[in-house]
């Protein structure tokens, strides 16, 4: 099986995520990063090539240079990983579709709902795969919850409770990472909706299988002169007669990444955390509460299809995107084996974008249900 060849755009020195996806790129022994725009800047893009070793003749500071280059290579890339800012996704989306070259994208799928139909309308011509990496869907537990309420051992899906809280953004923002995050012509016009929210939105959909038909929500900036939202709470209601809330704050002083989702159905219920992606409690009624340990008695197939190690050793935020991008490879490389394909995508994509603007639409009208 040959490694795949993978591009990055952003996520040079100093970026975070970019360290990320790169660490996910090579756990499973995939993918071979061998080009990069990794900053408009090209002193700082040649620097951070070099710090990564990557041929300089390989390393670009425009991305439409590395997208035409790279597709007329016999040995181009055949992916790419785009890491940069929101608001940064759709041209360089675009530009490597339009090359023929497979997007792997960060979330959420762009800064504004024209971009993102922009990179669906370029993703249906081009013919070429899309994945956009909401990591937490490539948990092992994440991936058993879903396929319990599947398969009805919850019974109808009645609530729907998911949180992501963190505190980082308490005080007003100081430094690269949490300064574009505060700023709507790079972040979009959601902030923590936009940022955390997604997440949140994305993982309760993944598991139950449900959209919202409907949404209220109460969007606040806490902090001063915020022009983007830092907390908000989000009422929910399901086609089928459920009903869910979502809580997305920045400025949950204590909490550092408390992702958390419970899904009760009329039979039993569920409930995980990210903060400990290994145990998730299951409860059917009338009967003692279960733990369920990640690769332990119990583990679903799915589950056991994207388990690396024995029970009891931790597993979590870096495996979850390394899920997604052996995924990735498996999918472009025509390879079936390794259990059912789960990745997001486009849909999920538009679905985030969507959920960002009828959020600020409801909270625009005071807090009033608007149709999602």
């Amino acid at each position: 099986m040959r490694r795949l060849r993978l591009g990055m755009v952003g996520g040079g020195q100093g970026a975070f995520i970019g360290g990320v996806h790169r660490f996910a790129a090579r756990l499973d022994g995939r993918w071979d990063l061998v080009a990069g725009a990794l900053s408009s800047d090209p002193e700082r893009a040649a620097a951070s090539a070099a710090d990564l070793g990557l041929d300089p003749s390989r390393s670009y500071s425009d991305f439409g240079a590395m997208a035409q280059a790279e597709a007329a290579r016999a040995d181009g890339i055949d992916a790419v990983a785009i890491v940069t800012p929101n608001h940064m996704h759709a041209a360089p989306a675009i530009a490597f579709l339009e090359a023929g070259i497979h997007v792997i994208c960060d979330k959420p799928l762009a800064g504004t709902e024209e971009d993102a139909w922009a990179i669906s309308s370029a993703v249906r011509r081009s013919g070429r795969y899309f994945i956009l990496t909401h990591n937490y869907t490539g948990y092992p537990l994440i991936r058993q919850a879903r396929a319990m309420v599947s398969s009805g051992e919850l019974g109808a899906i009645r609530v729907v409770q998911v949180e992501y809280a963190q505190d980082w953004l308490t005080e007003p923002s100081e430094g690269k990472q949490a300064a574009w995050r505060a700023d709507p012509r790079r972040s979009g016009r959601g902030g923590a909706i936009g940022d955390i929210g997604t997440h949140a939105f994305n993982l309760a959909n993944f598991v139950t299988g449900l959209t919202p038909s409907h949404l209220a929500a109460d969007l606040s900036a806490f902090v001063p002169g915020r022009p983007v939202d830092d907390n908000a709470h989000i009422l929910l209601r399901y086609g089928g007669g459920g009903r869910g809330m979502l809580w997305a704050s920045q400025v949950a002083v204590g909490n550092e990444n408390g992702l958390r989702l419970r899904v009760y159905g009329d039979k039993a219920g569920l409930e995980w955390s990210q903060e400990d992606p290994n145990r998730m409690a299951f409860t059917r009624f009338g009967q003692p509460r279960q733990i369920i340990t990640r690769g332990g008695a119990g583990a679903t197939e799915s589950a056991m299809a994207v388990t690396r190690i024995p029970a009891g050793h931790p597993e979590g935020y870096l495996e979850g995107f390394a899920t997604l991008y052996r995924e990735a490879a498996d999918l472009i490389s025509a390879e079936q084996g390794g259990g059912p394909k789960l990745l997001p995508g486009i849909a999920e994509g538009l679905d985030g974008v969507r959920f960002i603007s009828a959020c600020i639409a409801s909270a625009e009208v005071g807090t009033a249900w608007v149709e999602f």
